[in-house]
């Protein structure tokens, strides 16, 4: 086992050079790695805990939004400031059997890295944009433009990937982007033909967010499917139907369908006919009527605007009664609340009618045996 007397280090500080570099040079440039690393470190966690500080001070805000957004970017930059530093103690000659391609290689890779550590602070701060559209869309009735912030915020972040990434390979990493855009066009035009469902769904999507047919949590009736709506996405839309399914609706089918909106309605209507005995009569026959009209005016949640009056009429000699037309609207237009409207109306009908001895009427048939 050797000790460290006896190893020769004036041999391998004067005649073991590696490529043109001497060990003092290899341990500055570990010794810059760690202080970068350090100091990156020191950066992104002042920028954090500043964040913090102000978070449980003001809450959230476009300033604590910024410092976190810029924290792991500022990282990444520091890095790349870092990589630049650590060629300043290294030797680079051709003299010595090392190209001067590496110091060219090792420029672009410190550009390149603090390009990206740029595109990703303005990827990051998409977080910033966001948080401004919450707020405008926030301030409007509808919901439908809160699923559009996520879309945005999406697309927002692909075009700054993609633009990025373009103007590095071009610009310093000096590929030929044109050429490849244009074989990547050709290319596209069969992408598309393959993914023209996809594409059509894209701008159904946009359709529905620039008309508005309905809003989130709107109940609509599609093709057979009736529910309230869910989520609008790119590609498709969900819709909850009565029975608690959940249904999903390829956004060109929603752009080309029709679509019935039944949650704006404003008023829900009811029709019934209500039957009674034919041995009513004439007296009881008109009495049924007028109680029915007593009961729908004396709902208050039964319409009696001049547009849409209650109607009670008798309407018709039927095989086996006589029947009486009713017909109201009940608001606001919420599916359970009319229910209980109808409830409080037949519970009425039934109840004044009992106690006028009027008779409903079910089919009913009479035999007459003839004898000799």
């Amino acid at each position: 086992m050797f000790t460290l007397m006896e190893i020769s280090w004036p041999r391998i500080l004067n005649y073991e050079l590696v490529q043109g570099n001497e060990v003092w040079r290899f341990g500055a440039f570990m010794l810059i790695v760690i202080f970068i690393l350090a100091a990156a470190r020191v950066v992104q966690f002042i920028f954090q805990s500043y964040s913090k500080r102000v978070r449980e001070k003001f809450g959230t805000n476009v300033l604590t939004l910024t410092t976190e957004a810029i924290s792991k970017p500022a990282y990444v930059v520091i890095l790349g400031i870092g990589i630049a530093i650590c060629k300043i103690p290294l030797y680079f000659s051709d003299e010595n059997g090392i190209s001067t391609n590496v110091s060219v290689t090792w420029d672009k890779v410190t550009q390149a890295v603090i390009a990206i550590s740029i595109a990703y602070a303005l990827y990051r701060l998409v977080d910033v944009a966001e948080y401004y559209l919450k707020r405008l869309v926030g301030k409007t009735d509808t919901k439908l433009d809160d699923m559009l912030v996520p879309i945005i915020r999406k697309s927002l972040r692909i075009t700054i990937a993609v633009i990025a990434s373009l103007l590095i390979a071009e610009n310093i990493l000096g590929q030929n982007v044109k050429s490849l855009l244009l074989s990547a066009g050709v290319g596209g035009i069969a992408i598309a033909m393959a993914a023209k469902d996809t594409i059509a769904n894209f701008f159904g999507s946009i359709t529905i967010f620039t008309d508005r047919p309905f809003h989130i949590d709107d109940i609509i009736k599609i093709g057979s499917h009736i529910g309230p709506v869910e989520e609008v996405g790119i590609r498709s839309t969900r819709v909850r139907t009565l029975e608690g399914h959940l249904v999903t609706i390829p956004n060109n089918v929603m752009a080309n369908e029709m679509i019935e909106n039944i949650g704006k309605r404003p008023y829900i209507r009811r029709t019934s006919q209500i039957t009674i005995t034919y041995d009513s009569g004439h007296e009881k026959t008109k009495k049924a009527v007028d109680i029915i009209k007593e009961i729908l005016a004396g709902i208050d949640d039964v319409n009696k605007d001049s547009d849409r009056p209650p109607r009670v009429y008798f309407s018709d000699f039927n095989d086996c009664s006589l029947g009486i037309y009713m017909s109201y609207w009940v608001k606001p237009a919420d599916f359970w609340h009319w229910n209980e409207v109808n409830e409080k109306v037949n519970f009425e009908i039934l109840k004044r009618f009992n106690a006028e001895g009027i008779e409903f009427a079910f089919p009913t048939q009479t035999l007459y045996v003839k004898k000799d």
